[in-house]
């Protein structure tokens, strides 16, 4: 493809080539009809000649390189990119190359970000979404520490905070006198390719909670036209047991189950779990336990109808469910 400035297009050159070499027309004629100088039309006149058709505009790399970044060199900034995540100007230094050299590799390979690499393993992430709604769902419990009557430290101080917890009925008492509140499982179920969101706010993560909120969560889907094909959730017992096996044999879907110790490969739940805490766990001051998992399902409605997603194009994630029944409200 020719440049933006060029003065001739591919067809326009071999116009002007065919005029002299087969009409016979002078160089300097063709040059001031197309207005553009006699070298010029003398240029693709020798390249007809030798046989181009195209016309297309070379390239303009040169044939060598003598200075040209070793691959010994690319392939060691770049391991010390993944290892040690350090910068341009620490990286260039350990590999004898220009900073700005150093930053075009980092470009070139696709590692000038930090957040292209995972933390953990110094790999470089691959995101992936599955092509359509019900795919592959997510699974995961959220462990929340529940919240005493009155109100908890987040909101009315540690001082205030403790008063709170040791007012509150029904709860034993530790060491120093103040009550283990205990705590609420949310149980959580994200669509892959959607990022639709359900979630129960339960007293434990048992197998038996577990398996029931995934019927639940299935069920909740299938109204919105969303059959579930398969669920990925961790090593966790509740999702090891044979009931969670029973259950999605019964359900129809197949369990999968991400990598011991990695819980970026369920990344899209945790990154619900952030939402969730940010969005509604801890949005606001909550007077109790009860007040806060009474204010969950709006929450919820919010976040699926409302909320834009930037992975959605930042569109709610009802947007990408058809012919759902209120999905605009």
């Amino acid at each position: 493809m020719s440049h933006a400035n060029a003065a001739l297009t591919p067809r326009h050159r071999l116009k002007v080539a065919r005029l002299v070499v087969e009409d016979g027309y002078p160089i300097s004629e063709v040059a001031a009809r197309f207005q553009c100088s006699w070298p010029t039309v003398k240029r693709w006149v020798d390249r007809y000649r030798d046989g181009d058709r195209e016309m297309q505009d070379l390239s303009s790399r040169p044939r060598t390189m003598p200075t040209k970044t070793r691959p010994q060199v690319t392939k060691r900034l770049v391991s010390l990119r993944l290892r040690l995540r350090e910068g341009p100007v620490q990286l260039a230094a350990r590999c004898g190359v220009a900073p700005s050299t150093a930053h075009q590799i980092l470009v070139r390979c696709r590692l000038n970000r930090l957040a292209h690499v995972d933390r953990a393993t110094g790999e470089p992430v691959r995101r992936y979404e599955h092509p359509h709604p019900g795919s592959m769902i997510h699974v995961d419990v959220k462990k929340l520490g529940n919240i005493p009557d009155g109100g908890g430290w987040r909101y009315v101080g540690r001082a205030q905070g403790d008063k709170n917890r040791a007012g509150t009925p029904g709860k034993a008492r530790n060491a120093h006198h103040n009550p283990k509140m205990g705590h609420a499982f949310v149980h959580t179920v994200t669509d892959d390719h959607s990022r639709v969101g359900y979630a129960e706010v339960h007293d434990d993560e048992t197998a038996a909670t577990a398996a029931a909120v995934l019927r639940r969560a299935v069920a909740w889907l299938g109204t919105r036209g969303v059959p579930v094909e398969r669920v990925l959730s961790d090593n966790g017992s509740a999702y090891r047991s044979h009931l969670w096996r029973e259950t999605c044999a019964e359900l129809g879907i197949t369990p999968k189950h991400t990598r011991p110790y990695r819980p970026q490969t369920n990344g899209k739940i945790e990154r619900f779990h952030r939402t969730l805490a940010d969005g509604w766990a801890y949005a606001r001051h909550y007077t109790s336990e009860t007040d806060r998992r009474a204010a969950l399902p709006a929450w919820l409605h919010a976040y699926n109808h409302h909320r834009p997603h930037s992975a959605c194009g930042n569109q709610p994630p009802f947007s990408r469910l058809t012919n759902v029944p209120g999905q605009y409200t």
